[in-house]
């Protein structure tokens, strides 16, 4: 309620200036020129044409009087005896040399950003999103695939296989969603984790198979179980067969003894059931 109020005061404030300006400006010099504009339309106008005349000389006036009243006090001076189209012209002449400039210095900051290795990821990333949207409000955008390339050239060496690893695996981010897998990179190459450089692959991966068992409505199949051993080693080093040191139990000769004697019981076995089928 309170912002309303002073917002409101503010436009009243803004309007009260715009009619000072006005009266102003008609008893100025600007009157010789709105009379100069009027001779222009001639005696033998139509009544239609000299209504649409003065409505446009008036919102001219109107138009010049509110451009005026949000200047400062010396742009005030420059143009307090132009009408809306001149100001708009010798405005353009004053500022768009330094619009000029500021693109070429926010450009040049951007593509000499580099991060420095070791310095955080995160605070270098916003401060180039900040040159970006400067460029943006200049009028000239990076589009978001552009951005992101612009961002990753900078990197120090450490996150070079981050790098290749975006690149190859082709993922489309923003530049919010690229400094979120940023930072969790950051965080696995701090704690010394061999999952960080894998991380992207990882993520595009397992993006992949959610959606496509999403899509078709079915459960992930099961895939083979890997055979392991399950003897070995334990903690005294001995086998866990035998009892004796220095094996496994896939070593044990103990084991592979009794392995061997069970598959020629099984042979015999066999063959002793065929060759009753046979007779």
């Amino acid at each position: 309620m309170k912002n309303r109020r002073t917002r409101k005061a503010g436009e009243g404030a803004i309007t009260q200036e715009r009619d000072g300006y006005k009266e102003r400006r008609l008893q100025s010099c600007l009157v010789g020129q709105v009379s100069y504009m009027w001779s222009l339309l001639g005696p033998n106008a139509s009544r239609a044409d000299k209504d649409k005349f003065k409505k446009h000389m008036d919102d001219m006036l109107d138009v010049g009087c509110l451009m005026l009243a949000t200047m400062t006090p010396e742009l005030q001076k420059q143009h307090e005896d132009m009408v809306a189209y001149e100001m708009i012209q010798n405005l353009k002449e004053i500022y768009e040399g330094q619009a000029c400039q500021e693109r070429y210095e926010t450009s040049k900051a951007l593509f000499q950003c580099k991060m420095s290795e070791g310095s955080p990821v995160g605070a270098h990333v916003i401060k180039m999103m900040g040159y970006i949207q400067t460029l943006e409000k200049l009028g000239f955008a990076l589009n978001d695939e552009l951005a992101v390339d612009v961002v990753l050239q900078l990197f120090p060496d450490s996150f070079n296989q981050f790098v290749l690893n975006f690149n190859m695996n082709e993922i489309n981010k923003t530049l919010p969603q690229l400094l979120g897998m940023l930072r969790t990179t950051e965080g696995n190459m701090k704690k010394g984790g061999s999952k960080s450089i894998l991380m992207v692959r990882e993520a595009k991966e397992k993006g992949k198979k959610m959606a496509k068992f999403k899509g078709t409505g079915k459960t992930k199949p099961k895939g083979k179980e890997t055979l392991k051993p399950k003897g070995g080693v334990s903690k005294d080093g001995k086998c866990f067969h035998c009892g004796k040191p220095e094996h496994w139990k896939r070593n044990c000769p103990v084991y592979l003894e009794e392995v061997k004697k069970a598959k020629a019981v099984g042979a015999s076995v066999s063959g002793t059931a065929h060759e009753k089928e046979s007779s």
